[in-house]
């Protein structure tokens, strides 16, 4: 699972995470009641936020030391993108907890990773704790006016927050304390760096992954709904974003059967039944290694989509003209003579608002 495997060294096995804790539901984004509901609660590093949750940093948590000095980049970042940890979703849910999964990633990112920090700016655990990830992603996000690098995403570290969620949440919806302070945290950012609650994006949007989980990311529509309730917002456009769909082994439909097609009309053989084999997972891993995608594994998701679904014109290919036909069948809407990215989306049925598809600058004073 790329990134994701520190869950393999302990954690999914609940190694790092014995004995039993309380349960600690965390409030929602109001300041002043939030400023009230935590004054009891907080204990040795952990900062309070004006209109936000309570953070603990780094110190807080017991942080090794970066290996590197953290790159400081002169300028805000523009989206938040939301991971899941994909370890075990465990009943235990206190602070010590808490401070366990954050030592456990950082120990992976830097020992087996060979990363500087933690990748992610921030953690939330299963019983609402927010953590700091990287050093000095708190610092910056109280100054509100720079950007720490991140490792969470390749191509998103710079221009977005990345914010890891505790646990595996593919069948499951993450916990109450969890959400309320995932919403907390991202109206904080929102506020601090003025991004539209509209520029809550998942893991997924971006690489071949399954994070953050089919039933988070599916939560992602209201989390954008939920951030502008808690800043007093309208929310500006759709809270459906533009997306591709997740399609993996198992999967069948029209939506595969597209894929097949459009792998085809790319040069590789699949068999073009509508059914996710092996065989099609392979044919797939070969597209994406020809194409340089970051973790070949079969797995179509927001790097390769864009690139197996290219502009094309109606005619000029006749697999591609399957592809759409596979998915216009029973659509009565008149189809575009170019079939853009767009309009690929509207015939997967992930249409929605434009996505923030900005990348990383690649070379910007820090």
């Amino acid at each position: 699972m790329t990134r994701r495997g520190f869950v393999i060294g302990g954690i999914a096995a609940g190694s790092l995470l014995a004995g039993a804790g309380t349960a600690f539901a965390r409030p929602g984004a109001g300041a002043g009641r939030d400023a009230a509901a935590n004054a009891g609660r907080r204990t040795a590093g952990t900062t309070a936020l004006e209109g936000g949750p309570d953070i603990v940093d780094c110190a807080g948590w017991g942080a090794r030391p970066n290996s590197d000095i953290v790159p400081v980049w002169n300028q805000r970042p523009v989206k938040i993108l939301v991971h899941h940890t994909a370890s075990a979703n465990v009943p235990e849910t206190d602070r010590a907890a808490a401070d366990r999964v954050a030592r456990s990633i950082q120990n992976f990112h830097m020992d087996a990773r060979g990363w500087l920090d933690t990748g992610q700016h921030f953690t939330i655990s299963r019983g609402g704790f927010v953590l700091e990830g990287r050093h000095r992603s708190l610092e910056v996000l109280r100054a509100g006016r720079q950007q720490v690098e991140g490792a969470h995403c390749t191509g998103q570290n710079v221009v977005a927050v990345g914010i890891e969620n505790e646990g595996t949440y593919i069948d499951q919806d993450p916990p109450g304390a969890l959400w309320d302070s995932l919403r907390a945290t991202c109206a904080y950012i929102c506020a601090q760096y003025g991004i539209a609650p509209t520029e809550l994006y998942g893991h997924r949007d971006f690489k071949n992954t399954i994070c953050p989980g089919d039933r988070l990311y599916g939560m992602l529509p209201r989390l954008r709904s939920e951030v502008a309730d808690a800043l007093n917002q309208r929310l500006e456009g759709s809270a459906e974003k533009a997306s591709w769909p997740l399609l993996r082994q198992g999967d069948s439909g029209e939506q595969v059967l597209a894929a097949q097609y459009l792998l085809r009309d790319a040069g590789v053989a699949v068999k073009t039944d509508g059914r996710f084999t092996p065989a099609t997972a392979a044919a797939l891993t070969e597209f994406q290694v020809a194409t340089g995608a970051e973790d070949p594994n079969g797995i179509l998701g927001g790097e390769s989509w864009p690139v197996l679904a290219r502009t094309v014109q109606r005619g000029e290919s006749a697999d591609a003209d399957r592809a759409v036909d596979s998915l216009a069948a029973g659509n009565t809407e008149a189809l575009p003579d170019t079939v853009d990215a767009r309009a690929w989306q509207r015939l997967l049925g992930t249409a929605g608002a434009p996505a923030d598809t900005s990348v990383d600058p690649e070379g910007p004073p820090r």
